[in-house]
Order: C-alpha cells, then structure tokens, then sequence
C-alpha cells in the first residue's frame, strides 16, 4: 500500500495554560544538538551540572538532587513510591485534581490513605489534617504546593510543622512552583519534592527533577520491602546519577541538555528577580481580569502568580471561547478540571511567557472573545494592568 507521507508541521501557539509553558529558543537550539549515548562522558558531565543547577531552584543542599524520564506524573510516581511500603499511612490534603492524583498513586502504592478534602480554590486546613492525624502511625504526609487546578499556593510551613509533629516524611508536588517561587526544601524540612520539566523550568516534557532528603536517602537504603518500581528506584538510579555511572536506563540525552539550558537561564536571570517577575506579572494578570468584569476563584492571599483561575461568567460557553482563541489568535489557555469543568478558565504565566506583554496579549483576546459572546467588557484592561505590574503597587 503506497500512503502519502507528509511532515509534520507544529503550529506556532502562544501557551498560556498551567502548562507547557513557552520554551526560550535557547533551549529549544539545545533540545535541537546531536543526539549522543546515554553514557557519553559529555552527558555524564551535564547530569552532574544539572543537580546543581537544580539544588539552589529546589532550595536545597540534597545530593539525591535528579530528574526522573518522565512527567511530573512520573516524579510523584517516583518520590512515593520511593518512601511508601505497603500497610503505610499516608496522609494527603486534597483540594485540588492534583492532590487526589496523589492519593491515588499512594493508594495504589499499598499505602492506607487518610484522605482530608478541602474546598477547591482554598488551601488545605492544618486543623483538620492535625485531627485526621490522632491516633495513627503516619509515614508520608502529603501535599500540593501550587495546585495547578484551581492557581491555590498551600502556605507549606504550618504543614511542615505537622510533618514534624507526626514524625512523618514530608512530601511536596512542586509540579507548578518550581523556578516560578521559593520551594525551600531544606529552610522547610520538605524530605521529597518533584517537579517537571514544561512550567516553571520552561523546558520541553520530558523530565521530573525531584530531590530528596538525607532523611528519606535513608529510609529508602532501608526499606524493609523492595521498591515496587524498577524504573523509579533511586537506590538504582543513584548509582546512575552518582559516581558508580552503572546502566539503568537510555536517558534522553537531547531532553538532559535542554533542561541544563533551561535551567542555565534560571540562574542567569537570578532566583529572586524571576520570583518577583511572576509576582509582578501574577498581580498584573488579576488586575486585568477584575477589569474585564471577571471573577477570580481564589482570594489574593491564596492566590498563585503562575497560574490564574477564572470563573466562567453565565452564558459564555467555555468551549466555544477557548476555540476562538486558539483558531483566531493562537493562543492556548485552559478550561477546568473536575468539579470545575466548564466552570473556569486557567491562565498561566510561566517562565519565559511571564510576560507584560503576554498579559495584555490574553487580556485583549479575552475581551474581543467575550464581546463575541454578548458580553460589554470595558477596553481598560490593558490598562489596570500596567498599573497593577508597577513595583510601586506591590
């Protein structure tokens, strides 16, 4: 049979979901370089020089500082996996998809899951955690920094706390935050974090950095059963990453350079200039969208800059809205997920687009979609947000 073979040709979008998120040419010129062994000595080199670029973005001195192959599915996978044993008690704060995609992958890891359920768009109660919490050996307590959901940031501090209270390991889904706002493993006590590669990083998907304490290091060397993943054993993959070099798996070698760039121009930029960049840009967004005559599902206190969730006014089809901004202006955001299908918009504003110039690009695209629906929405939107991205603001 003769078929007709065509390339394929990607089409230029602007990415302003929760992610991915728009990747610097820089990085995509690295993802683009020779593919070379997994074992090259060169990689080798770029693997060691990628778990130091990535410490300080964790806030952490942990050796066990790597990147799994995989999404950040694959790093929640691996950081649970890791420190579970079946029979385990593991307590999960779940106010968001994210936090019941956690629950699930303990669940499924053996563990005796305690779940605590908060309200979507709020962060999770410390009070209600502590209670759950009487009585029981807990293991792992578990929670989602950035909820990419419902754009909630979960003040990890109080939870830290409890962690040390319960004499539990602390757990992170730093899916969302990392290299958009302080993480802090090791000021926290955080003993495992995971990310991916396609937000904050703005990477390509591919890779999960994760990290993990001294204290879980530990209680992974003396796990009384053995890890359930293969793939996703660190006591194995360390010998990998660290100095034995033995095979574990073909690692991409083209996805390891692209994330050494991406993380490079982290570093460049400086840690506190880039956390004040999506601040900024965050307020900005919000400020925009109020004009608009928008509602915005999380209070500011809550609220995360990265990732902003709208509530869909009546009568605007979501749908319908997120297709006009795709086909007219090539702009990709997201809808909600779950209880919140149908029921918001998410904006992110990630990395290399946590941009003025990507606010007000969404902001008039946005107006001009909902005029279509019927709506009258104000031209100052543009506006209130230069007003709100000023530093005299903050």
């Amino acid at each position: 049979m003769n078929l007709p073979i065509q390339a394929c040709i990607t089409p230029e979008r602007l990415l302003l979901g929760p992610g991915p998120s728009p990747v610097a040419p820089s990085v995509l010129r690295a993802l683009a370089g020779p593919t070379i062994g997994h074992l090259d000595p060169v990689l080798l080199e770029v693997q060691d020089q990628i778990s130091s670029l990535l410490r300080p973005i964790f806030g952490t001195a942990n050796p066990w500082t790597i990147a799994f192959s995989g999404t950040g599915t694959a790093g929640m996978e691996g950081a649970l996996l890791n420190l579970i044993e079946p029979g385990d008690a593991v307590l999960v704060a779940v106010g968001g998809y994210f936090g019941a995609r956690m629950l699930e992958v303990a669940r499924r890891g053996g563990a005796r899951v305690i779940a605590v359920e908060h309200e979507w768009g709020r962060p999770a109660d410390v009070a209600r955690l502590r209670k759950a919490a009487a009585g029981e050996n807990v293991r792992v307590l578990c929670a989602v920094h950035a909820e990419t959901s419902t754009g909630v940031r979960q003040d990890l501090a109080p939870l830290a706390e409890l962690a040390r209270e319960l004499g539990a390991f602390f757990v992170v889904d730093a899916v969302t935050s990392l290299g958009c706002m302080p993480v802090n493993c090791d000021a926290l006590g955080i003993d495992a974090a995971y990310s991916c590669s396609q937000k904050g990083m703005s990477c390509v998907p591919g890779l999960a950095p994760v990290t993990f304490s001294a204290r879980a290091q530990k209680r992974i060397g003396e796990r009384a059963q053995t890890q359930r993943s293969f793939y996703f054993d660190m006591n194995l993959l360390m010998r990998f990453w660290g100095g034995e070099r033995g095979y574990h798996h073909t690692i991409s070698s083209n996805l390891l350079v692209a994330l050494h760039e991406a993380a490079r121009l982290v570093h460049a930029e400086g840690l506190e200039a880039r956390f004040e960049r999506h601040a900024r840009i965050g307020r900005a967004l919000r400020a925009g969208v109020r004009e608009l005559g928008l509602d915005l599902l999380v209070p500011d206190a809550d609220a995360l800059p990265q990732v902003t969730a709208i509530t869909i006014p009546a009568g605007v089809d979501d749908l319908r809205v997120r297709k006009r901004l795709l086909g007219d202006y090539g702009i990709e955001i997201s809808g909600g997920l779950g209880a919140h299908k149908g029921r918001l918009w998410r904006v992110g504003m990630m990395g290399s687009g946590a941009s003025l110039r990507n606010v007000v690009l969404i902001l008039e695209a946005l107006a001009a979609c909902l005029r279509a629906e019927g709506r009258k929405v104000p031209s100052s939107a543009a506006e209130a947000a230069h007003a709100a991205f000023s530093p005299s603001s903050s």
